[in-house]
Parts: structure tokens; C-alpha cells; sequence
């Protein structure tokens, strides 16, 4: 059986939503399936689960910055919301990998890339990239790539 798009995923959870009464999952969800209508407009078609993905840590990201600004401007509201926000959009991200898990992805793609020194850091992210989309930051994953690069 093939797995459920993520698009499916969050149509479903809107009916869920829809029929549960729960305004907050509801307007959350549809934000999201707004922001993925809005990318197939543009893309003239579907698009993939990648770009899904993409545009659903977006959103997350979108909201962490509302936390910030909510929290310069005092409004415990706002930060709130955006935090429930988040936990919603969460459940339909795959869950984060742990730096010593990134760590040994690296040194696979360092392995995979044939990289020996830091100039070939493009080689490596290459390698690297496809596999840790959505679970790691592409920041965290190049320092690391750094790293070891110049450790050898």
C-alpha cells in the first residue's frame, strides 16, 4: 500500500478538525493547504512532497519568527497561538535527527563524495542534502561538513 501524501495527510486532519469543532487545527491546516494551492497555481500543477514538505517548514518557520516579534512586543497571545501553531504543523514534519545521527550522515557523504578537503564542501552537501531535507538544519549540516573536512 503506498503511504499518504502529505497533502492527503492534512485533508484529512482538516475534515477531522472540521467535524471536531477545533478552530485553531482548522485554521491552522488551512493555511497550510492555502500556502500549497498557491505553490501548485504557481508551479501550473501538483507539486511534490518535497516542495510540500518545504513549504509546510515555511510555515513553522514563519511562526517562530511571529514568537519573536511576539515576544519583543509583549504579547503572550500572540506567542501562544503561533506555539500551538507549530505543534500542529509538527505532526505532519519528520521528526528531527539528532546531531550525532547528522554527524554520522556526514562522514557517509564525505565517504560517498570521494571530498578530502574543504574546497569540495559543494561535492558533500550534494551527498548529503536528499537525505537530512526536513529532519536537520542545511546551517548545522555544514558546519559539521567544515569540520571534518578539516580535521582530515
Amino acid at each position: 500500500m503506498m503511504s499518504m501524501t502529505l497533502k492527503t495527510q492534512l485533508r484529512d486532519a482538516l475534515t477531522k478538525a472540521l467535524k471536531s469543532g477545533d478552530a485553531q487545527r482548522k485554521m491552522t491546516l488551512r493555511m497550510a493547504l492555502a500556502s500549497i494551492k498557491n505553490a501548485e497555481v504557481e508551479a501550473r500543477g501538483e507539486v511534490d512532497e518535497a516542495k510540500v514538505l518545504s513549504l509546510l517548514q515555511k510555515e513553522v518557520k514563519f511562526r517562530q519568527e511571529t514568537i519573536e516579534g511576539a515576544k519583543q512586543a509583549n504579547r503572550p497571545d500572540l506567542i501562544t497561538k503561533a506555539e500551538v501553531e507549530i505543534g500542529i504543523l509538527s505532526e505532519f514534519l519528520p521528526q528531527p535527527i539528532t546531531e550525532e545521527e547528522l554527524r554520522m550522515l556526514v562522514k557517509q557523504a564525505i565517504q560517498e563524495s570521494g571530498a578530502s578537503s574543504i574546497d569540495e564542501i559543494g561535492q558533500v552537501m550534494g551527498a548529503l542534502m536528499p537525505k537530512i531535507r526536513g529532519k536537520a538544519d542545511g546551517k548545522e549540516a555544514n558546519q559539521i561538513v567544515r569540520e571534518l573536512l578539516q580535521a582530515d
